[in-house]
């Protein structure tokens, strides 16, 4: 009986079905007033994000929100749906959730480690990996642009997404939905809000779950690859302890099942693999925030606890021949503490903070060679080079196995002070960061071949030889950075305009290529058999941090009565060591993080939203980045005047929503959105011989609504524009994944 009170409380407490303050939940009505916001309006959404303020739009940065109302007409359910509604905001769909690359103003990293910090009610994720996740009950998403380093430290180096979740204090009642598409798509939720004391004591539980067939054909098997399945369960908590102390809890635990890598062959114009590929993840999040007022200063404590247990595992090659699979098996947890004192005196605020954290890795990556990889890649190549001594590979089937052991610790001391004075508001601020890795890795392969005499008829057996390898090694590295920021506004009273200019530095943390290392291997077995090493261990274990350096000028405007809004930035960016993933020549299968020398990216940001009339709104946001190599030197060939493989030259979002109440016994209200994005120029590699020209895709959505009951049928790439996501060379061949095809489908939301 005991185990059930809490419950039955939950239940009691849910019995009001009232709403708080302006809460996002509350039944349609409300949801129409959310959807006529501004970007001035948007300011009362940002009530979770301790650092970027209670308005973001006041500030001295880049910045856009996304509210609940566009989540629910553009449909939606995933970060990579984001992408162009920010401007110079892109995050490709391609692979499986554990590709999350974000590219903004032309910078981005498709492994390892991000140029975008995620936060999550104010709970740094540290892995990139985790950030592709579902949003349920999201109250708002703040997309920063520009170098965040010194509030937000490493990999902040070209902005931060801040995303808060709607809390019980907030809304009390009960969402479901219900959703069903083409592809064999489902998709529910159901979550429950309650005060379990009245306006001090809330919580909530949310459940997701989501399911497709796919829409990519394996012409091997005849099935489809991309399937998935997922599903989320969210418990948060908030408590106003006193009048000056409240503390909020989230915990969620977020699962994924997924199909995937579905690249078509470039020469053969088809997907068709022999072994399975898939993606499983599962990961917990636990992360708590205690806020205490003190008179003028506020303390804040955000302390959170990351565990992350996934498997890749792919056939390497892409194609139908057995060459080889790679399963990468990875279980990680990390420990997050950020301390921050806020002080206000007069003209004068301040923000100073001290952040720790502690990430341990455990991989496990083995490829397996198997009998066509054998044969074109180790014994053509050796009995060309002797054809008089031959061999052949006494196992048609054999592991090299690659273990890693991996720390990342490390701790932060800033300060950022905002004067105001007059029409000037000055913020300058500063940050020491230093971080310590250590890495233990363990390769080895136990295997055997046989070498022949040809010279004979018929040929003998000459000998057999045993390869054995053991490799194993610590590895050190620490990176110290100082991460300087200043910005001036102009903000003159009483008037809606305001402009800036920002200076600050970026910073992206080194690391080690783990995923070359059974590449490493492959050259490991080459030197066995007397031929020729490309590279070894030291040529391309690490890579160094990346910086930046960023100017930015900025400028807002704010039309009377909330009617319309516009804003225009433009940038300039001086970046060293820019961290590239790029694939080595040859016949090379891994992917290597590689430093170029310089890099700068230079171009301009424009949005606006403006009232056409009461029913009617229309949006836009466009980007422009033009990001080229500065010196970067590859062998004997220059990529200078190069543009950045992968980062778009070009973002475009554009919408028009219109909104009305409707005086029916059967409709209360009914929505329109007809939404364009664009993107492009894409290059996929350093020399600019291939790219992706600019395309557009168009979505649309209808939703009438009954009291709390709103269906919504919708429709994204309602054209089935024919793009591509991605390219990539692997052991010789050129490989594509092809976008979505058109999707329809139909939601239904219902809150009480």
């Amino acid at each position: 009986m005991r185990l059930r009170c809490p419950f039955l409380l939950l239940l009691s407490a849910m019995m009001p079905l009232k709403s708080l303050s302006m809460g996002f939940g509350e039944i349609h009505h409300a949801d129409h007033a959310a959807d006529a916001d501004t970007i001035v309006e948007l300011a009362e959404l940002s009530v979770a994000a301790i650092k970027s303020g209670s308005n973001i739009l006041d500030r001295p940065v880049a910045a856009s929100v996304v509210t609940p109302s566009q989540l629910r007409r553009l449909n939606i359910v995933g970060m990579k749906q984001v992408s162009e509604i920010a401007p110079n905001f892109y995050i490709p769909d391609y692979g499986s959730r554990m590709t999350s690359s974000i590219y903004v103003r032309g910078m981005g990293a498709r492994i390892d480690q991000p140029v975008v910090g995620l936060n999550v009610d104010n709970v740094p994720v540290l892995n990139k990996d985790n950030y592709d996740f579902d949003l349920v009950d999201i109250e708002n998403i703040e997309v920063i642009r520009g170098a965040q380093s010194t509030l937000y430290g490493r990999n902040a180096m070209a902005g931060v997404i801040n995303i808060s979740t709607l809390s019980p204090l907030r809304f009390q009642g009960v969402r479901l939905m219900a959703e069903g598409a083409n592809g064999g798509t489902v998709r529910a939720s159901a979550s429950a809000y309650g005060m379990l004391l009245p306006e001090k004591l809330g919580m909530s539980l949310s459940g997701y779950y989501s399911h497709t067939d796919g829409f990519y054909r394996n012409a091997f098997t005849g099935r489809l690859i991309d399937g998935s399945d997922s599903g989320m369960l969210r418990w948060k908590t908030s408590w106003v302890v006193s009048p000056t102390v409240t503390a909020e809890n989230m915990a969620s635990l977020t699962i994924s099942r997924q199909g995937g890598y579905p690249y078509e062959s470039v020469e053969l114009g088809d997907i068709a693999h022999n072994d399975t590929c898939f993606y499983r993840r599962t990961s917990v999040m636990d992360g708590l925030t205690v806020n205490a007022r003190l008179g003028s200063l506020t303390l804040s404590s955000v302390t959170s606890m990351q565990w992350i247990d996934d498997n890749m595992t792919l056939d390497q090659d892409f194609r139908p021949e057995d060459y080889f699979t790679l399963t990468q098996k990875r279980t990680e947890w990390a420990l997050t503490e950020d301390l921050i004192a806020r002080m206000r005196r007069g003209a004068w605020k301040g923000m100073t903070g001290l952040f720790g954290f502690y990430r341990s890795t455990d991989m496990w990556a083995p490829v397996t060679f198997k009998d066509y990889g054998i044969q074109q890649l180790i014994e053509s190549h050796r009995n060309q080079a002797n054809p008089y001594y031959p061999i052949r590979w006494d196992d048609r089937s054999f592991v090299l196995d690659s273990r890693f052991d991996q720390s990342n610790y490390g701790g932060a001391f800033y300060h950022q002070s905002d004067f105001t004075l007059g029409d000037f508001r000055i913020e300058a601020g500063l940050r020491l960061d230093i971080e310590h890795v250590v890495l233990d890795y363990h390769s080895t392969a136990n295997t055997s071949y046989t070498t022949y005499d040809a010279t004979t008829d018929p040929a003998t057996v000459y000998n057999r030889q045993t390869v054995a390898i053991d490799d194993a090694d610590r590895l050190k590295s620490t990176f110290v950075e100082l991460l300087p920021r200043l910005a001036v506004m102009y903000s003159p009273a009483a008037t809606p305009f305001n402009a800036w200019v920002n200076l600050s530095k970026g910073y992206k943390a080194g690391g080690y290529n783990t995923q070359m290392f059974s590449d490493v291997m492959q050259q490991r077995l080459r030197g066995e058999l007397g031929m020729s090493i490309a590279y070894s261990v030291d040529d391309i274990i690490s890579y160094k941090p990346e910086k930046s350096w960023n100017v930015e000028l900025g400028a807002r405007y704010v039309m009377p009565d909330a009617r319309g809004e516009a804003s225009l930035t433009a940038f300039y960016i001086d970046c060293r060591d820019q961290q590239l993933t790029t694939f080595p020549s040859g016949v090379t299968t891994g992917r290597i993080m590689t430093n170029a020398g310089r890099s700068r990216s230079f171009g301009v940001e424009a949005s606006a939203s403006y009232r056409i009339a009461d029913p009617l709104r229309a949006r836009v946001a466009y980007g422009l980045a033009d990001a080229r190599f500065v010196t970067y030197i590859q062998g004997n060939e220059s990529f200078h005047g190069k543009r950045i493989p992968y980062a778009p030259a070009n973002t475009l979002f554009v919408s028009l929503d219109y909104s009305r109440p409707l005086r029916s016994s059967i409709i209360d209200h009914v929505d329109v959105t007809a939404a364009c994005r664009g993107v492009g120029n894409i290059y996929w590699d350093d020399a600019n011989l291939y790219r992706q020209p600019f395309y557009a895709t168009a979505d649309a959505s209808v939703s009438l609504s009954r009291r709390q009951f709103t269906l919504t049928l919708w429709g994204e790439n309602v054209t089935s524009t024919r793009y591509a996501t991605f390219y990539f060379v692997s052991i010789g061949n050129h490989f594509v994944q092809r976008a979505r095809p058109a999707r329809w489908g139909a939601t239904l939301r219902c809150t009480f």
